[in-house]
């Protein structure tokens, strides 16, 4: 092994390099499971990037402007927890106990993919600092990128001045032949290109290896090629040890102003592992002891000391990344303070971005709508919310994919995002649903309060990376309109069933589905309370009376996920009628039928079951009370998970199969979801 007292600056960046790779060997042959193969493959490669071209400050982690390195490839997770190690990054902010942290000890590492370890099995944005997004399912992190270079953009063009720059950071990005099979990095790069986003750069690992073997058993194409049609730069590296030839790619990337840029760098996956280097056998499980000891001997280290870190291996990282990025972090406190100082209500309204919170009054803007039995469609409704928050909400933006004139989510004279306007607020993503939601994600993680818009049946292409909107904690707020049969002659290919189902099955989403404009209103409100939380908006695409609230329980009901619209006539209900969205006025007509008849009706709004579940047990039995078994649900969806709120003895009015192509109304009546069938169901349930 090379000395370690008083290194070249070639020993220690050998030094460094061997270092993550033997930390990934070490902490997957430990936890008896993981991928050591790609860490030791690309540690040259991230090293390089760390080194000498991420503008991170450690000590700073959460500092604002600093560059972004996201690992879209997340099965190689120990490859990035090596590296938030060594280069010493605190778990917070200057002046905070967190401070005196490590984000990732080496004790984290010893318990790689153990419970309750901040080192998972796949990076998780929540658990360590230093991971700027969840990834582990292929292309997800190649997508979020791209909403990380849009912010980037965004930012920018609203806070920079001639005189102050506090918003120009980069996004780096390491991805895999697995990424780039996915479609929704294929998305993503398409959009990226066209937006011109040369503050983009994607590292791609080709080494040819699968899980199954060569990548040739399904991936033949020019990679280099396809992304040049997308509009990117395209720059290439045949050996991912040759640092010199890496630097001078991601210097042509810095040098480039209008495309993003692609490096392809040819690697051997399990680097130096006598057998199994260049094998698929490297990829997705520990190489064992033997393999270990031959690839430590091939990089001069110790083969007995497992979790060996050579002294100056960190003070390296400190004197190269660490103190170019706080000179970079101080620039941009100065350009910080001289905005504060000749625009402070701008710089306020920063401070709340950064800080994840709200502008003062920005409640107010929440409109309160009239009494109206034509009422609005709910996607009318909620572009009206939209539009008045957005008026006081600057960095609530968004679009839609492809569909914003009938999803209603354009912002008037905000401008049109792209190249040419760097500060418009309405996002146009095309017809890439996944791309859209993957990249809302990391708008998020960048501060903003983006939402993204479509067609509810379109809810399964863009589910994955909503799925990681819930588990990273990111408050997307997905507009999902055309919500049922209700959409009418389009017929069942875009009539959603079972999405209400599946998007509720989702943890840590709230899904609304509101029944009148004023439900609207504050499902909005509640979803941008939650900042850590995404939200989805169940619209629908026919008019919704306004209910007259004045003898109806009020629509703030909604914050508590459910509450008593409207109750029985003359005494204790004898029967519930449950409902959310366009089939709540069904329920009132049932009710005023039923109790007409001396049936005592209760008629409960849930429109987000996720919240009513979080009340307490006292609230719940207070708006269904245990007492009450005669209960009807109705719903125009499927009815899988509504015997939560049925009990043994309820009845559920809604859809057992697909649509059909017709009026709405007649779909209605032809499916049986009428006032008259819950009436018919409720006496049968009361037995009156």
């Amino acid at each position: 092994m090379p000395s370690s007292d008083t290194p070249t600056l070639t020993d220690i960046d050998q030094l460094a390099i061997d270092t993550i790779r033997t930390l990934s060997m070490d902490a997957v042959e430990a936890a008896k499971s993981g991928h050591p193969g790609t860490p030791m493959a690309l540690a040259p490669v991230a090293y390089t990037v760390w080194k000498d071209f991420l503008r991170y400050n450690p000590l700073d982690p959460t500092w604002p402007n600093r560059d972004r390195f996201v690992l879209s490839c997340g099965h190689a997770s120990m490859l990035l927890y090596s590296l938030i190690h060594l280069a010493g990054i605190r778990q917070g902010s200057p002046n905070t106990e967190a401070n005196k942290l490590p984000a990732v000890s080496l004790d984290d590492i010893r318990a790689f993919r153990q419970l309750d370890s901040v080192c998972a099995g796949h990076p998780e944005h929540h658990l360590a600092v230093g991971v700027e997004t969840t990834t582990g399912p292929l292309g997800q992190g190649c997508a979020n990128s791209v909403g990380m270079a849009i912010s980037s953009r965004w930012l920018g063009a609203q806070y920079n001045r001639p005189d102050a720059t506090l918003f120009d950071f980069d996004t780096y990005v390491l991805c895999s032949d697995g990424d780039l099979m996915e479609g929704v990095a294929s998305e993503s790069a398409s959009l990226a290109g066209h937006l011109q986003l040369a503050n983009l750069c994607w590292i791609y690992d080709d080494n040819k290896i699968t899980i199954e073997g060569e990548t040739d058993l399904a991936f033949s194409e020019d990679v280099g090629r396809r992304f040049e049609g997308f509009g990117w730069r395209i720059e290439y590296v045949d050996d991912a040890n040759d640092a010199s030839s890496l630097s001078r790619a991601l210097e042509a990337f810095k040098a480039e102003t209008h495309k993003p840029t692609l490096i392809v760098v040819k690697s051997i996956i399990g680097f130096g592992a006598p057998t199994k280097a260049g094998s698929h056998s490297s990829h997705g499980a520990p190489l064992g002891p033997d393999e270990i000891a031959g690839a430590k001997e091939a990089y001069d280290w110790p083969t007995r000391e497992a979790f060996h870190v050579p002294n100056g291996v960190g003070k390296h990282f400190q004197d190269t990344m660490g103190e170019r990025g706080q000179k970079a972090n101080a620039l941009w406190q100065t350009a910080h303070q001289t905005l504060a100082s000749a625009e402070p209500q701008v710089a306020k309204k920063l401070e709340c971005l950064l800080a994840g919170e709200l502008p003062e009054g920005w409640a107010d803007a929440i409109p309160d709508f009239p009494a109206d039995a034509k009422g609005l469609a709910s996607r009318v409704s909620s572009g009206k919310v939209l539009q008045s928050l957005s008026a006081t909400i600057p960095w609530f933006l968004g679009g839609s994919a492809d569909l914003a004139p009938s999803t209603m989510t354009l912002i008037p004279d905000a401008g049109d995002f792209g190249p040419e306007n760097l500060s418009g607020r309405n996002f146009h993503f095309g017809i890439r649903e996944h791309a859209m939601a993957a990249a809302c994600n990391g708008m998020a993680l960048c501060g903003l309060r983006p939402y993204a818009a479509t067609f509810f049946v379109f809810f399964d292409y863009l589910k994955p990376a909503l799925r990681l909107s819930a588990l990273g904690e990111l408050g997307v707020i997905y507009v999902l309109t055309h919500d049922s049969i209700g959409l009418g002659e389009d017929g069942p290919t875009h009539q959603p069933i079972e999405h209400l189902a599946s998007a509720r099955a989702v943890p840590g989403l709230n899904v609304f589905r509101p029944a009148d404009a004023n439900e609207v209103a504050e499902a909005y409100r509640s979803a941008l309370l939650n900042p850590k939380q995404p939200a989805v908006m169940v619209l629908s695409r026919q008019n919704l009376p306004t209910l007259d609230r004045t003898n109806l329980g009020p629509a703030n009901g909604v914050a508590k996920g459910g509450y008593i619209l409207k109750e029985a006539r003359g005494g204790e209900a004898e029967c519930i009628l449950i409902g959310t969205g366009s089939e709540i006025p069904l329920c009132l007509d049932a009710a005023d039928i039923l109790d007409s008849d001396g049936i005592r009706t209760r008629v409960v709004s849930l429109p987000c079951w996720e919240l009513f579940a979080e009340q307490d047990d006292e609230y719940r039995e207070h708006v269904l009370p245990s007492n009450i078994p005669s209960r009807v649900a109705c719903e125009a969806a499927s009815g899988f998970g509504w015997e939560r709120w049925l009990g043994q003895k309820g009845t559920f009015i809604g859809m057992n199969g697909f649509g059909a192509s017709g009026p709405a109304k007649k779909l209605f009546e032809h499916f049986g979801i009428t006032a008259e069938a819950v009436v018919a169901a409720a006496r049968t349930l009361v037995g009156k």
